[in-house]
């Protein structure tokens, strides 16, 4: 009954995540409500991502200065906190910060909607829920997330710099060089790939958490930590899946 159950909804939530894909092309478009969620999902979250990437790159850069000092390899600091920012860091915890805010608001809104009967009223009124409530959100996050991640990854690298510099006292002009060695066509479209698909994965399984909600309060609460940990477990899981796959086609052998 319970593999029965997960094909049920393994379906119901490929249905709606195609359906929601496909209203980026299909009329009518509600640019209002893009807008709108471009909004909540960009310029709430910036605070949060410019802060957390921050340290993470500060925290980075001060281990790597810690232990390339005994080795002597300080000159390396800059290529290896470039290379993991850019690669994975970057992407992965500006995912993550933005399931954390954005997607929970997503699956709590929907959720609410859902128990108040608002869905069945756009029903009534002749408005498809899908296209009015779920492709707004994958569009905003289609097109914010890459953009945070741009920031989160320049702010890494900002703070990386710091450390490397100010605390373990390499050359910044060694740094930056560093840098910009590392930033070839290869790295940058492996890093620039991966926002895509969270963004896909965070709307869809979000808003299909919050849609999928009944239960009342609890099962408002059931369905956004739900949203929350599924999308934090398929971010890591997509990112291995896409690291793999990109090193392959981009020649790299493991």
């Amino acid at each position: 009954m319970k593999v029965k159950q997960l094909v049920s909804d393994l379906q119901d939530y490929y249905l709606l995540s195609v359906q929601g894909l496909l209203g980026m092309v299909r009329r009518p478009f509600y640019f209002k409500d893009a807008i709108f969620q471009m909004e909540y999902a960009g310029a709430g979250s910036l605070v949060i991502v410019f802060i957390v990437n921050l340290f993470v790159g500060m925290a980075l850069s001060l281990q790597l200065s810690a232990e390339l000092s005994s080795l002597g390899m300080k000159m390396y600091i800059g290529m290896i906190v470039g290379i993991s920012v850019v690669r994975e860091l970057g992407p992965v915890v500006t995912a993550l910060v933005f399931t954390g805010r954005v997607g929970a608001g997503m699956a709590s809104e929907l959720g609410s909607m859902v128990l108040g009967h608002q869905v069945d009223m756009i029903r009534v009124f002749g408005f498809d829920p899908v296209k009015k409530l779920v492709t707004p959100r994958i569009v905003g996050s289609l097109i914010m997330l890459p953009a945070l991640t741009v920031i989160g990854v320049a702010v890494s690298l900002l703070g990386g710099y710091y450390i490397a510099v100010f605390v373990g006292h390499q050359s910044a002009a060694v740094y930056w060089t560093s840098i910009r060695n590392i930033l070839t066509m290869e790295n940058v479209l492996a890093g620039a790939i991966k926002p895509f698909v969270f963004g896909v994965i965070i709307s869809t399984i979000c808003c299909y958490m919050g849609l999928s909600t009944k239960g009342g309060s609890v099962g408002l609460r059931r369905s956004t930590t739900t949203a929350v940990v599924l999308s934090i477990v398929m971010i890591i899981i997509s990112d291995f899946m896409l690291t793999r796959v990109l090193l392959y086609l981009l020649g790299f052998s493991v």
